[in-house]
Formats: C-alpha cells, sequence, structure tokens
C-alpha cells in the first residue's frame, strides 16, 4: 500500500519544478511502485494530450507504445544518475538520490502536459493552416513552450544534483538531445487523423472511349500547341514552360498542371505548353506522353535561345521507388517517362539552361541523374519517401500548392520558395496524419544556374 498523499507529495514538487523553483524529494515516500505509478500517470496524459491536437475522428497508433516511452524512460534513468553520480558516495546513497531525482522527472510529466493543454491545444485547433501568420505564431508559441520545458528539466537536474558540474551537465545535454532526436527525427506519433472512407464506384470517372475522331482531333491539338511556342526575343532572359501531367486517373494532377502553368506566365511572361491526359472524348490539351513531352522539349529549343533562356519542366504524377513517373491513361498503353528519357530529351534539344520541377512521391531518386552546373531540380520527395495531397479529393498536391500557389505566385525565387515549401509541407502533413514519415522534398541547384536565375529575377525585378 501507498503511503496516503504520496503520489500527491511528489506532484506538489513536480509542480515546483515547472516553475522554475527549487524542487525536493528528500523525505518523500519513494518505492518501485511510487515510480511506476509516478510514469504511468504522466505517459496516460501525454497520449490524451496527443489526442486533443487533433480536431475530429483519429485513431490510436499502439506500436509506438513499444518505442518512444520506454526509451524516454530509460534516458531519464541515466540522466537522473549522471546528475547525483560521485565516486566518493556509497553506492546505496547514489541509487536512492537517482531514485528521488528519476521520481521527479516523473512528477515534472504531469504539471508540463497540462501546461501544454493549456496553451498549446487552443492555438494548434483554433489555427488556419492557410494563414502564415497563424502558422507561425504557433511555431513560436510552440519553440517558446519547448524551451520552457527544457529549462524545467535542466535545472532540476542542475540544482539537485550532487555530482560535479562536468556529470551534470551531461546529463542535461543527454536529456534535453535525447528529446529533441524524438522529436525532430521522423518522431512517431500516438495518434492519427481517421483517414477518410476509400471511395465509391460513384466517385470514378466514367469509362474513356477512344474513337478515331478522338485521335485525329489530337494530331490538330497538338500541332497548335507546338506551334504557339513563340520566338525568343534577342537580349532578354525569357522563361519557356511546359508542364506534364499523364495521369487521366487523378484530377488533382490535371488541377496542378494547369496552377503550375498559369503562375509561370503571371510571374515569368510565359506561353506554357501544357500536356495533360484527360478522360474526355474531347481533348482540349495534347496527351501526355513520353513522345508528346519529346516533341515539346525539341520546339522549346528551336524557339528558344538555349544560351540565354530558361526552360522549366513541371512533372505532376504518382511516383515509383524505381524513378518512374506513373502514367495512367487506359486504353491507351503509355510508357512512363524516366529521369534518364528526359536527360535525354534536354541533350538532344541543346537546352542548356532548364529548371526542373517534379511532384511526385520518390522523386528525390531524380535529382542524380539531371543535376549539373546548370540546371536546378526541385522534387516534392526525397528517393525514400511519399509526397501527399495526390488523391481523388485533393485540390492540388501539398508540394504544388505550397512552392507554386503560395510561395512563386507570391514574387518568392525558385530557390527560397522551395525553402519555405519544406517548412510549411512539413506542418500540414503533420496536421494531416502523414504516417510514413515526412516527405522532405529536395533541391540542386547548379552554380552556373544560380548566377542566371539571378539575372532573371533583376530582369523581372526591373521591370516591375
Amino acid at each position: 500500500m501507498l503511503p496516503r498523499g504520496a503520489l500527491g507529495a511528489w506532484w506538489a514538487q513536480g509542480l515546483r519544478a515547472a516553475l522554475l523553483l527549487r524542487a525536493n524529494g528528500e523525505g518523500l515516500p519513494l518505492s518501485a511502485g511510487v515510480l511506476l505509478l509516478l510514469w504511468l500517470v504522466g505517459l496516460g496524459a501525454e497520449l490524451g494530450l496527443a489526442r486533443l491536437f487533433i480536431d475530429g475522428p483519429a485513431r490510436f497508433y499502439w506500436p509506438a507504445l513499444l518505442m518512444n516511452p520506454w526509451m524516454a524512460l530509460v534516458v531519464s534513468a541515466l540522466v537522473a544518475w549522471l546528475a547525483v553520480r560521485d565516486p566518493a558516495a556509497e553506492p546505496g546513497q547514489v541509487l536512492r538520490q537517482a531514485g528521488a531525482r528519476l521520481a521527479l522527472l516523473c512528477a515534472l510529466m504531469l504539471p508540463l502536459v497540462l501546461g501544454s493543454a493549456l496553451v498549446l491545444v487552443p492555438l494548434i485547433r483554433g489555427m488556419d493552416s492557410q494563414d502564415e501568420q497563424a502558422v507561425a505564431l504557433v511555431q513560436w508559441v510552440s519553440w517558446i513552450w519547448m524551451g520552457w520545458v527544457f529549462a524545467a528539466q535542466g535545472r532540476l537536474l542542475w540544482r539537485g544534483g550532487t555530482a560535479n558540474g562536468l556529470s551534470r551537465f551531461a546529463a542535461v545535454l543527454l536529456l534535453v538531445g535525447s528529446q529533441l532526436l524524438l522529436q525532430f527525427y521522423q518522431p512517431v506519433h500516438f495518434w492519427y487523423p481517421q483517414r477518410p472512407p476509400a471511395e465509391t464506384e460513384a466517385d470514378k470517372e466514367p469509362p474513356f472511349s477512344l474513337t478515331q475522331e478522338v485521335f485525329e482531333a489530337q494530331d490538330d491539338v497538338l500541332a497548335n500547341a507546338l506551334d504557339a511556342v513563340p520566338p525568343q526575343h534577342p537580349g532578354k532572359v525569357e522563361v519557356y514552360a511546359i508542364t506534364f501531367a499523364p495521369n487521366a486517373d487523378e484530377e488533382v494532377f490535371r488541377r496542378e498542371s494547369h496552377m503550375v502553368a498559369e503562375v509561370m506566365q503571371k510571374r515569368y511572361g510565359a506561353a506554357p505548353l501544357e500536356l495533360i491526359n484527360q478522360r474526355e472524348e474531347t481533348p482540349d490539351w495534347p496527351w501526355a506522353t513520353p513522345i508528346n513531352l519529346e516533341r515539346a522539349i525539341q520546339r522549346a529549343g528551336e524557339q528558344m535561345d538555349v544560351d540565354e533562356d530558361v526552360l522549366f519542366i513541371h512533372l505532376t504524377s504518382h511516383g515509383g521507388r524505381d524513378g518512374e513517373l506513373a502514367t495512367s491513361f487506359w486504353p491507351l498503353d503509355v510508357d512512363s517517362v524516366t529521369p534518364q528519357d528526359l536527360k535525354s530529351w534536354l541533350n538532344e534539344a541543346g537546352i542548356k539552361h532548364a529548371v526542373i520541377s517534379i511532384s511526385a512521391c520518390f522523386s528525390g531518386s531524380w535529382i542524380a541523374p539531371l543535376a549539373d552546373d546548370d540546371t536546378l531540380v526541385m522534387t516534392a520527395a526525397d528517393a525514400d519517401h511519399t509526397s501527399y495531397g495526390c488523391g481523388r479529393r485533393s485540390p492540388l498536391t501539398f508540394f504544388g500548392r505550397a512552392m507554386y500557389d503560395e510561395n512563386i505566385r507570391a514574387g518568392m525565387p525558385f530557390e527560397a520558395a522551395h525553402a519555405k515549401a519544406r517548412e510549411v509541407i512539413a506542418q500540414r502533413e503533420k496536421e494531416a496524419g502523414k504516417d510514413d514519415g515526412y516527405s522532405n522534398p529536395q533541391i540542386a541547384m547548379g552554380a552556373r544556374m544560380r548566377e542566371k536565375l539571378a539575372e532573371l529575377e533583376k530582369q523581372q525585378a526591373g521591370g516591375r
């Protein structure tokens, strides 16, 4: 049996530590049962807090219980021992002091969790994820609160420790470092938003009827699009733009292709050539096939000054770990596009300055085959992770929305827009419950391409 008020006495000291006051566990009842209950109550409060951050239905990810809490407990026990380690003291005395320090760390969990519920939960649940100022405010408050947590834990270890300064400093550094590692290096969460129900047959696109009229109309559509690529104006850096959306099964890719084309037209005066696979029987755009993409690149190379101008290509679809950009246009049998294909077509067309943007899962695998001093390559994910927002009900992919609809449209240059998009995408993926790791968008900027784009931005600024 636990002595009456034993846990309350420890929590009172935990509250003092949370308020950055001196906490002392001397004379308080201490046993394995007390330690276990303090830890379990703190863990339960942490689980409840994590659930409060999600507005709406959520599912519990129980495998997270098998790693994070136990790792945190082991680290807490280790830092408690480091804080009181004294070679001159009796082992039994060091063990009792380490146990008391561990009990205080466990007791500190409850007031810190309750404080998070009061400070952070209302901010995050009431935040509009599209309001950049609101997102920035939440990020600042979160960092300030995390700093307070570290200050409370560090002060508890430092002021109550009996070990030398180096050992206590190591204890504080280990505790803070381990928490930062669990927080930012592919963190495992206890709760994730409940996914929407799978689409029904009624949600699916009607079948595509491939007729002779459709084939014949497509020839004219492609010819008109290629003829519309304008000639270059000497003495001016111009942007030629191609968008490529080869997956007819997901409307989001067509929407993103249109949006990026419109942004490039308004931002850089480009006359974009859109290649899109669609289900309508009357084609409005040239089909997104490898042959048409090669023809579009060749036409751009003929019209532009390859020593002066920049070719921009945005590809959006599903992506595979093998580096292929997925194509779906049944009943047509259309080959996938690979980075090696694209590199070959650019070389054949004599393109010198290229900006390549790939909005697809695992698209980081495109970096190495395409990157060089005259090329900028930007991807929606690294080679090992999926991107997000490519479902049937998505208005835009997370990458396309942040990179182009928000940042490039607002006047940011490519490199800065990508850096800002990484931060926004990380936050939005966390809020959406992406459970397979941060997509981790990648970028490779060639040295000469950086100079060329700086020249382009200077020209744009002078024209406004």
